[in-house]
């Protein structure tokens, strides 16, 4: 480090020092994430000199110019604690910015300090992903996440702020070290009558495509693990296609030409794919890298985050069939399975589709996931409604195609690994019945669909959501409760609304709130009826004590 550079850096520390306590009453947000790298890069240098920012009196206005300033000895230094830092200070000045036109011109002027180049990924040490210009970062349903030219990504799994690093590696003592006792690098070769397949037990990160998609050839609870003329060589090479981690391969397999992309999975690991060099070594067309912090192969993912139990904050409470499909991702590997392996060898179908354009599989998952409750893909890209009818009128299609396509594209939801429970199902099938339906009236010569409708927005079936009932093949829980004792008053919070679970709640959503005390008061009475018959809740009825509990706050006069 010269000597410019350590007084460079030492400006932005006291900087960042004197901004620290302004910006948020009571709360120190640069003191893990800027302060303490920072720190660490000056090491013996710092002074702990402090440093005023001139004229400028505004704390927001402040951090902003500090912004720029780390952004632009970025540009020239590619020390991992100032990555870090500016990771941080980027991020923060754009939350703290006015509007979202605000943000945009700053990310673009950031981007334009900085200056532009591939994107690249380097492991800081016992730190976070240092994500150097990106492209492209998702989350597991396929939406866009912002990016900024400089990101610093979690791989401790303790940020608050996932999957940003907030610094929490700091304090949780986290290492990047490999596990002396993981599962050695070697590749394994397997010939196959038509496909050679490769395989590193020590690089794979048990997502489980391979074996879900081609159990015979794949096979979890056997060795070897992979048996090469076990599936059809399609099958074979699109599971070498799908695994994330890279463990697959095989030289018979060209992999498309990628964008540069980093997806955070669902409660899983950061799927890279598109040749993002990793600490300056050769790039990868694909790769997994550990999120959760418990890798036995760090920086790659070992699956570990199965046995830690690693876990995303939900989504939604009320999660839409776009959601709990698994997005854009799930809906377009569905579409893809359809038309690249059940059409071309069905003898009704093949016909009607062989002059389908090349992207139409992805067409037909915008079309899905914008029905389903997700973005409105169909609508933005392909034209929306309209567009679909012009797309079906006078294709004069018969029963016979409809029946087969629903028939299939089913199958494909299997193959796919979209979600088998009953209420997903019963919400999907009715979908494609319906939807179907309508496609073949339209497509009759001389039909009139109405014009310039919106999209159709599907929902649950009858208001049978996820987690609306128990399942037959789920462990028996045990719903504890403290009743209130003889002579003390019932109240809703704290012992009303503990009766009811989260189940029971959603089982009952189509009518009223079991969580809230306006909507229990107003049904009380008809409520306490189904109790009394053991009605409700539906998997069994509540013994008489709870019973007793919930007359008595009746009685009380339902307080709150």
């Amino acid at each position: 480090m010269t000597t410019a550079t350590q007084s460079e850096l030492s400006a932005l520390l006291a900087r960042a020092r004197r901004l620290d306590g302004e910006l948020v009453d009571g709360a120190h947000p640069l003191a893990d994430s800027v302060i303490r790298p920072l720190t660490a890069a000056l090491g013996e240098f710092d002074g702990g000199a402090t440093e005023s920012d001139g004229s400028i009196e505004i704390p927001e206005l402040r951090l902003w110019e500090l912004a720029k300033d780390a952004t632009r000895l970025r540009a020239t230094c590619d020390l991992p604690e100032l990555q870090e830092a500016v990771a941080a200070l980027q991020h923060l000045a754009c939350v703290f910015a006015a509007d979202e036109a605000t943000v945009t011109a700053r990310v673009a002027e950031l981007t334009e300090i900085q200056g532009v180049s591939a994107t690249r990924i380097e492991v800081a040490t016992d730190g976070p992903y240092l994500v150097t210009n990106p492209e492209r970062l998702t989350n597991w349903l396929g939406e866009p996440i912002r990016t900024f030219p400089q990101m610093a990504l979690c791989r401790c799994g303790a940020s608050e702020m996932k999957p940003l690093c907030d610094g929490s590696h700091a304090g949780a003592g986290f290492t990047g070290e490999k596990d002396p006792d993981r599962v050695p690098d070697r590749l394994d070769t397997y010939e196959g009558m038509s496909v050679t397949v490769t395989d590193n037990r020590g690089l794979c990160a048990h997502s489980g495509f391979c074996t879900d998609r081609a159990p015979t050839a794949f096979r979890s609870a056997a060795e070897p693990f992979v048996a090469p003329s076990g599936a059809r060589a399609d099958e074979l090479m699109a599971a070498v296609r799908a695994c994330p981690s890279g463990a697959l391969g095989s030289p018979q397999v060209a992999f498309p030409d990628r964008a540069a992309a980093i997806e955070v999975s669902n409660d899983g690991p950061y799927r890279v794919t598109g040749n993002i060099a990793l600490d300056g070594a050769v790039p990868r067309e694909h790769y997994s890298l550990c999120r959760c912090g418990h890798s036995r192969n760090k920086p790659f993912c070992s699956g570990m985050h199965y046995y830690v139990d690693f876990q995303d904050p939900p989504l939604s409470q009320d999660p839409s069939l776009y959601e709990w499909a698994g997005g854009l991702p799930a809906i377009t590997r569905m579409t893809k399975i359809f038309y690249g392996k059940y059409v071309p060898q069905d003898e009704l179908l093949a016909p009607l589709f062989a002059r389908m354009s090349p992207d139409h599989p992805e067409r037909v998952a915008a079309w899905l996931v914008e029905t389903f409750g997700g973005p409105k893909l169909y609508t933005e890209q392909y034209g929306g409604y309209d567009h679909m009818v012009a797309e079906h009128a006078n294709k004069s299609l018969t029963e016979q195609w409809r029946a087969r396509w629903a028939q299939l594209i089913s199958r494909s939801a299997d193959d796919a690994g979209l979600p088998a429970d009953p209420e997903f199902r019963a919400a999907f099938a009715a979908y494609i019945e319906w939807g179907s339906r309508i496609a073949v009236e339209n497509s009759q010569p001389g039909a009139t669909p109405p014009p310039h409708m919106p999209v159709p927005r599907w929902w649950w079936v009858c208001n049978a959501t996820p987690g609306s009932r128990v399942s037959a093949l789920a462990p028996v829980a045990e719903h504890t409760v403290e009743l209130p004792a003889e002579g003390e008053p019932v109240g809703f919070a704290d012992h009303i609304k503990p009766l009811f679970r989260e189940m029971d709640r959603k089982s009952m959503s189509f009518v009223f709130d079991l969580w809230s005390h306006d909507d229990v008061t107003q049904h009380a009475e008809a409520i306490l009826a189904r109790l009394r018959q053991g009605s409700m809740p539906c998997d069994g009825a509540w013994p008489a004590e709870r019973v007793d509990a919930f007359a008595r706050w009746i009685a009380d006069g339902c307080p709150a």
